[in-house]
């Protein structure tokens, strides 16, 4: 198990990281003092542990105290960084400077002080109201001469619409603020913003796009020497290689931004990174090697009093302890991690934890033990899923709620304008009447707002019912429709491809199973397995249309049902597929995997002008499928003709399709696969 990726908030860093600007120290040292500040935020971004020192042995310099002026905001950036050092009263100072820069009419101050009192709220939980002050701070920054207040007002509005699942939004507010990054020819802004943008494209999983900017990133981060920088570059490497599924890459980076964190001693940062390491290798089974960073891990979390991190070192040393055959030390670690997240009611990653010692007994041999974890990750699962509906559910009705109560306000207010002209302006009375008659048209306009409010609220509320319904008809390893689906979309689709049927174009079913699966689960265990069938399911949606309907029937079967398709190149159909899936080469714990496939199919109506039940059809292809497999595998067995016999001739068809095509009942039509080729382990 590793940490989240990102888990720290760059604003955090930056809160605590503008700690520097209230030193002394930049004026003693004889540096400019807006550079001497820069660099000490820099220290403390790394190591947050010396900001609250440099902060309290700060002194004014004699006769420095003045009126801030436009130059010198430093209070709102003290205030920031107070708010993340443990400094009392944040948000009284964060007020105290928003007056200092309204009494001053200086908009940047304002800006830097409602962008520290955004900080502050955010690390009290308040997101809904720091996300508001962030996007206020962003527009009175919007017109400033100041190039890294604008960037950094850019990027914190990015990742406040990230958190609020607005990602084409959030991608305009960060593209800007790389934009005017590179314009300002500023390496440490073009790092900053880069690294935000590229993690944006991990979240959205365009992880070509993230890794293009890393590099670029890293190339400024070098310029200035910033080893720093480097590190944050390489743990958001580490992160996009883990979601793009490079585990050795993803252990390279680590590796390297360990190395950099132990030289500057980020003792919070070294932690996260042992504890990653040891997963990755967990992931590529060196349990020795998971095992020994995880106690580096669990050795870090005493010495920072963090407890996540030690619940996180415990259940990566459980797994590893599981892996290497000592089921009793991997079991109480495992599950001493599992009762801190569970006490800290962080439930999405007890539920992860949950899966992956699932995972762990099940390749250990311990089933019954797996079943029961697996049982409460699922439980845990769908009481998160329920909450998230509930909450969204409460959102729709809040939002419904409030622009109700906002239009009633209205209403009431515009009535008492007419009551009081009533009062005043009685030898008014005709002025009065065409007053009231402009009330009622504006109140038959304010309730039909609030029906089309209504209406919308209501198709909000269906759209999210059809996600819901379209979740239970998935599968949720593949994504793929699952067998229930299936089976209510043929009893509802049956008429109309009997409708027609006899022509050049018909309906077809396919059936597609995986050689060898068995051999593939033993060698490379159910998680490799889990990786052949999700990249299968890639390849059939890339060879086949949109229009057709591709299942994962259970295991590795896969169905699919074309709903209209030339009778003629159904073998064609069938060749794509032999040759299309053996040509993608699936990464696995180090190793390369390729297969193929063997599949059997018949158009679908089987006799035209007979009603014969698309089950039976599925029983005559999934023969078809077995006499593929019985002949060599690697080939596809098609129905291209039946005999009209009647129903005692399809009986004995579907009992013994091989005797039917022998005695030439059935014609079959026989695509050979491609050469099998030997592939990596």
């Amino acid at each position: 198990m590793s940490f989240p990726p990102f888990r720290t908030n760059w604003r955090s860093l930056a809160a605590l990281a503008a700690f520097s600007l209230a030193a002394g120290s930049a004026v003693a040292a004889g540096k400019p003092l807006h550079a001497r500040f820069v660099e000490i935020e820099e220290v403390a971004r790394i190591t947050p542990q010396r900001a609250p020192p440099c902060l309290r042995s700060w002194k004014p310099r004699p006769g420095a105290a003045r009126p801030p002026s436009r130059r010198n905001s430093r209070l709102p950036r003290a205030t920031r960084c107070m708010a993340w050092a443990g400094m009392p009263r944040p948000l009284v100072l964060c007020d105290q400077a928003l007056a200092i820069g309204r009494r001053t009419g200086d908009n940047d101050i304002i800006a830097r002080a409602t962008l520290s009192k955004a900080y502050s709220l955010f690390s009290l939980g308040q997101t809904t109201v720091s996300h508001a002050l962030v996007w206020q701070a962003e527009k009175l920054a919007s017109t400033s001469e100041d190039v890294r207040l604008r960037v950094l007002t850019l990027i914190s509005s990015g990742e406040s619409f990230v958190e609020d699942g607005n990602f084409p939004v959030a991608l305009g507010k960060l593209q800007a603020s790389a934009t005017l990054a590179r314009e300002s020819g500023d390496p440490l802004l073009i790092v900053i913003s880069l690294r935000s943008l590229a993690i944006l494209h991990d979240r959205m999983r365009e992880y070509g796009k993230g890794f293009e900017l890393l590099d670029e990133a890293m190339r400024a981060a070098r310029q200035i020497h910033s080893e720093g920088r480097l590190a944050l570059l390489k743990s958001t490497e580490y992160a996009l290689a883990m979601d793009s599924n490079q585990i050795e890459r993803a252990l390279q980076a680590e590796l390297s931004a360990l190395a950099l964190q132990r030289k500057l001693d980020a003792g919070p940062m070294i932690g996260i990174s042992l504890v990653n390491l040891a997963d990755c290798y967990l992931k590529l089974r060196d349990f020795p090697n998971a095992l020994s960073y995880a106690r580096q891990a669990l050795e870090q979390a005493r010495l920072l009093n963090d407890q996540a991190l030690a619940a996180t070192a415990r259940i990566n040393i459980g797994q590893a302890y599981l892996a290497m055959g000592r089921m009793a030390e991997g079991r109480k670690s495992v599950q001493a991690g599992l009762a801190w997240f569970e006490k800290s009611g962080n439930k999405p990653d007890l539920q992860m934890a949950l899966g992956e010692y699932a995972d762990a007994l099940a390749r250990a041999g311990d089933q019954d033990a797996a079943v029961v974890a697996y049982q409460r990750e699922r439980a845990l699962l769908n009481e998160l899923f329920e909450q998230r509906r509930q909450k969204a559910m409460a959102e729709l009705q809040e939002r419904y709620e409030t622009d109700k109560k906002q239009r009633q306000i209205e209403l009431l207010s515009r009535e008492n304008q007419v009551k009081s002209i009533e009062i005043d302006n009685r030898r008014l009375q005709q002025r009065v009447w065409w007053l009231l008659a402009l009330v009622l048209a504006l109140g038959a306009i304010v309730v039909g707002t609030l029906y089309r409010k209504v209406r919308k609220a209501n198709a909000q509320l269906q759209i999210r019912n059809q996600e819901l319904s379209e979740q239970g008809a998935r599968d949720p390893l593949t994504g793929l429709f699952n067998r229930r689906h299936f089976q209510e979309f043929m009893r509802t689709c049956h008429d109309s491809t009997q409708h027609g049927a006899g022509g050049d174009t018909v309906g077809a079913i396919f059936l597609l199973d995986v050689d060898h699966f068995k051999s593939i689960n033993d060698k490379h265990g159910h998680a490799g397995g889990d990786a052949v069938l999700r990249e299968i399911a890639a390849a059939l949606r890339d060879i086949l249309r949109e229009t057709d309907m591709i299942v994962r029937w259970g295991g590795e079967e896969f169905p699919a049902f074309l709903p209209s398709v030339p009778r003629a190149r159904l073998d064609e159909v069938a060749r794509r597929l032999l040759t299309g899936i053996p040509t993608r080469t699936i990464e696995h714990g180090g190793a390369q995997v390729s297969v193929q496939v063997s599949i059997g199919f018949a158009p679908f109506p089987l006799l035209p002008g007979t009603d014969v039940s698309w089950e039976r059809v599925v029983n005559i292809v999934d023969m078809a499928l077995y006499l593929a497999k019985g002949h060599g595998r690697n080939r596809a067995y098609g129905i291209s003709r039946v005999e009209d016999a009647g129903e005692a001739g399809l009986a004995e068809i579907e009992q013994d399709l091989e005797q039917a095509w022998r005695a030439g009942r059935v014609a079959l039509a026989v695509v050979p696969g491609q050469q099998p080729q030997l592939h990596a382990v």
